[in-house]
């Protein structure tokens, strides 16, 4: 099902965060946030595609907040992109050291902004479907072989009963046939009777009932 990728803006400044919701609201899911802490109780609430990030905040650095989510595998894959106004080359070694995947100083030319969006979030929701297909990969292939274990259970030469048509287990105990098939599958059973057997009960019941005088055989 298709939605619209989610940004999320990290600024303790509200004009800031005001301007660029602005600018990407008409093509995204804009949620903001004022400080680091508010970030990150966020991220838990909400599906997130990119984070635009802010460095110099008041209560936890910008620096600090990429640290935590890049070593939290819920949150790992993110894209995080530094948008600050701490323009040295040191500031984006760090930033892009702890995984950040773009460094962009303040005042941001907004096109140019809204083009990089653009490519990391489609890349952020492409990645979302090949790991969707992996897992889903993964489960059927789990599916599969426990299929497969089922019917290995029924494989093989088994011992029955010439006579009453027991099974002999593995512990070489003798099971009624009903009993070990569905201990060994997913198989159901349902009661009924054939028309031979049907009749065959019918007939016995009839030659238990007592006859009254006159009355045919």
């Amino acid at each position: 099902m298709f939605r619209r990728p989610r940004v999320l803006i990290v600024d303790d400044e509200p004009i800031n965060l005001r301007v660029i919701s602005v600018s990407l609201s008409e093509e995204y899911d804009v949620l903001t946030a004022l400080s680091g802490h508010e970030a990150i109780s966020m991220l838990k609430q909400q599906e997130i595609d990119l984070i635009l990030l802010d460095v110099m905040m008041p209560d936890i650095s910008g620096f600090d907040v990429c640290r935590i989510i890049k070593a939290d595998s819920r949150f790992a894959e993110i894209p995080v992109v530094f948008l600050t106004a701490m323009d040295t080359l040191q500031g984006e070694r760090q930033g892009l050291d702890l995984g950040a995947i773009d460094y962009l100083s303040k005042p941001v030319e907004l096109e140019l902004l809204k083009l990089r969006v653009r490519n990391l979030t489609a890349l952020k929701l492409r990645g979302d479907e090949v790991r969707e297909q992996r897992d889903l990969l993964a489960l059927r292939k789990e599916e599969l072989e426990a299929a497969l274990a089922r019917v290995r259970q029924l494989e093989g030469i088994i011992p029955i009963c010439m006579y009453c048509k027991k099974i002999k287990d593995d512990r070489e105990s003798w099971q009624e046939l009903e009993k070990y098939v569905t201990q060994h599958s997913e198989v159901m059973f349902s009661h009924s009777a054939c028309p031979e057997c049907y009749e065959k009960e019918m007939k016995a019941i009839r030659e238990a009932l007592p006859r009254f005088p006159g009355e045919l055989p």
